[in-house]
């Protein structure tokens, strides 16, 4: 039964089991069970589909004969993020999606023999890796969420000095913030937070580059820089009624359910519209439901074939009692005499017929305005990009999406490298937080080789000009 404070508001205890993590790890007979049933595949489609290439067969065999130190160090050698990715990767469509064992029975579940292995790395407490020798070099990684953090770690390994600028006050980006603590609690972010910073990284928090740290002062410092600064919070709709009471952003609706603060909206007993369909708005909705809310939708002006939020967070809404309105468009947001939301006027919409680049275009339908009697809206439209910052740096890029080389992640300013959401434009694929921690690594795998041929380089001018002098000396 709920429990509510003398002020109507739910019982924070009840909040807080409402938001403990809904699935529960292996236990030590399944995950012998389970890592028994992998084929050890030697072309192992499984690590083809890893956009980190995580030798799967390999940490799994690991787990099988218990060497549960080894297969974590193989996991997070590959993929610095793997044990959060072990709870949010979309497995199903990677790894567990690649699995031989789908033409004849069930797939592996590598998800949670990740997340096995890795869980018990998070209570051995042990580092898992040593920084190389120091080579003399700096580098500032502007960013600390998976891009950023994974960017720091190869590097710090490959003896670099780096020190990770992150403006909020913790560390870990996205998964530290913005994944609903159901399903990922933000100990395990910490954790690859720490593991990071154990290798001498020096991680400043609360320091937003561009206003408390200039620009130029971070280039003149360092022999690189890292951009990997992430996305921002929700744009505006555009629409009358933004500014009610009771609309809210979900990046911070979702942050702050993971704040020690208990900043979080009063929802309960709300109706609740959350607009967007994609993974942030799934995670808007399923908080709204934890916070007590007592009718929840999403509302979104396409199909459902459209929708961008993984299988697997559709189908944990549903179970949360989720309603979803398709082809279904807000115009307007109205509110009583008081300033607060009572009203979500919307339009209904029908696809157009496929364009050129075959995408079905939504159109309202004429005369087909309706309102949705609401207490709260959440908007959950995507992320403002950071245009302020890139500017500040110099950097050419489009509408907000960092212009660099793919093969070195260099931009168009040679002494800064970019990686991450701030990189990703349409068409580019689904920012993943795997996708970023590759893409992290690769930049830093970039940025060794290009000192090692600068070492090099340096060296064969040296033997040339003592060649020269012996030669003069003849």
């Amino acid at each position: 039964m709920e429990r509510r404070t003398s002020n109507g508001m739910l019982d924070p205890e009840l909040i807080a089991r409402n938001f403990a993590e809904v699935e529960c790890g292996l236990t030590h007979k399944a995950a012998i069970e389970e890592s028994n049933r992998c084929l050890y595949c030697y072309d192992a489609p499984c690590i083809r589909a890893c956009p980190t290439g995580i030798n799967i067969p390999s940490f799994i065999k690991r787990i099988a004969t218990d060497n549960l130190k080894g297969a974590a160090t193989t996991i997070m050698d590959a993929n610095p993020v793997g044990a959060t990715c072990a709870r949010v990767c979309p497995t199903e469509v990677l790894c567990e999606g690649a699995c031989v064992l789908n033409h004849a029975s069930t797939p592996i579940m590598i998800g949670k023999l990740q997340r096995y292995a890795t869980d018990w790395a998070i209570a051995d407490g042990r580092p898992l890796f040593q920084p190389g020798a120091a080579n003399g070099r700096r580098v500032a990684v502007i960013g600390g969420g998976p891009a950023g953090l994974s960017a720091a770690r190869e590097l710090a390994r490959d003896g670099f000095a780096v020190t990770v600028y992150e403006a909020k006050p913790l560390a870990g980006g996205l998964d530290t913030h913005g994944i609903v603590s159901f399903r990922l609690p933000q100990s395990i972010s910490l954790w690859e937070v720490e593991q990071v910073a154990r290798l001498g990284v020096d991680i400043r928090t609360s320091v937003k580059v561009g206003d408390d740290l200039p620009v130029e002062q971070l280039l003149q410092q360092y022999d690189v820089v890292v951009l990997s600064a992430g996305m921002g919070d929700v744009p505006p709709l555009g629409i009358e009624g933004e500014q009610l009471e009771g609309v809210y952003d979900a990046i911070r609706l979702v942050e702050s359910t993971k704040s020690d603060t208990h900043s979080y909206p009063e929802l309960a007993g709300a109706r609740v519209a959350v607009i967007g369909a994609g993974n942030t708005a799934i995670d808007a909705a399923t908080c709204s439901v934890r916070l007590g809310a007592e009718h929840v939708r999403i509302v979104y002006r396409r199909t459902k074939a459209e929708m961008t939020a993984y299988a697997f967070e559709f189908e944990f809404a549903k179970q949360d009692g989720i309603e979803f309105n398709w082809l279904t468009n807000p115009v307007r947001i109205i509110g009583d005499e008081q300033g607060r939301v009572t009203h979500l006027e919307c339009v209904r919409m029908q696809l157009s017929e496929a364009g050129t680049d075959g995408r079905r275009m939504p159109i309202p339908i004429e005369g087909s305005e309706f309102r949705i009697p609401v207490d709260a809206v959440v908007t959950a439209i995507g992320q403002k990009r950071r245009v302020a910052l890139i500017e500040k740096l110099g950097l050419t890029h489009d509408r907000g999406v960092v212009t660099i080389d793919r093969s070195t992640f260099r931009t168009s300013n040679p002494k800064v490298y970019a990686c991450g959401d701030i990189v990703f434009g349409a068409g580019q694929g689904e920012a993943m937080v795997v996708s970023a921690a590759e893409q992290g690594k690769r930049t830093a795998q970039a940025i060794s080789l290009f000192f090692t041929q600068l070492l090099d380089s340096e060296a064969e001018a040296a033997a040339d000009v003592v060649e020269v002098h012996e030669d003069a000396a003849m």
